[in-house]
């Protein structure tokens, strides 16, 4: 099941504990030249007048990037966990594709379940959710979009086409994705680890 999919109804999560509470909205005042925005239209209000960029450390997005590989010819899956309300991606959870399928990830229920339960009692929040493409682009396809359930995270694609489990180029791309709307945000490798 894609991460979120069986989660209780009304957003609360295993064990009865509501949604982490995200920060209120920016102010009001016009944004910045460099902002790049969601429509109006389609802007919920916690991506209202945000950069949409993700910034993840040099060390996780190796750990992604090897994850993906090792993983080939089936796609890789996992989650980076941060604070809740922080948008840091900081705990890097890999995940067993439960599908074993070059074409589509599936995370075990079991270990979702233990994973948000784990997050609750750490007060954090999926901010990362990854996955490998084997044979095409790093882009969401319509089954990712389809269960793309966490509106505040970042869904990051690597697409292992090229290299395989090979040293090599790969796509490395991130998505905002709310109510079914693909938007692609740019990513900043920050050093560290």
């Amino acid at each position: 099941t894609p991460l979120g999919a069986g989660k209780p109804p009304g957003g609360a999560r295993p064990g009865g504990r509501p949604p982490a509470r995200l920060p209120p909205p920016p102010s009001t005042e016009a944004p910045p030249d460099f902002v790049r925005e969601v429509p109006p239209a389609r802007r919920p209000f916690f991506l209202s007048y945000c950069v949409l960029m993700l910034t993840i450390t040099q060390a996780l997005h190796d750990k992604i990037v090897a994850h993906a590989r090792a993983d080939h010819p089936d796609e890789a899956c996992g989650v980076i966990a941060g604070p809740a309300g922080s948008g840091r991606p900081e705990r890097f959870i890999p995940m067993l594709n439960a599908a074993r399928s070059p074409t589509f990830y599936e995370f075990d229920s079991g270990d979702l379940l233990k994973l948000y339960r784990e997050m609750d009692d750490r007060d954090e929040e999926p901010v990362v959710i990854y996955h490998s493409h084997t044979a095409t682009e790093a882009y969401p396809s319509r089954t990712d979009i389809s269960y793309a359930n966490e509106p505040g995270a970042h869904y990051v694609l690597v697409s292992t086409a090229e290299c395989g489990n090979d040293e090599g180029p790969v796509q490395f791309r991130s998505f905002r994705i709310v109510d079914g709307e693909v938007t692609e945000e740019e990513v900043e490798i920050a050093p560290g680890g």
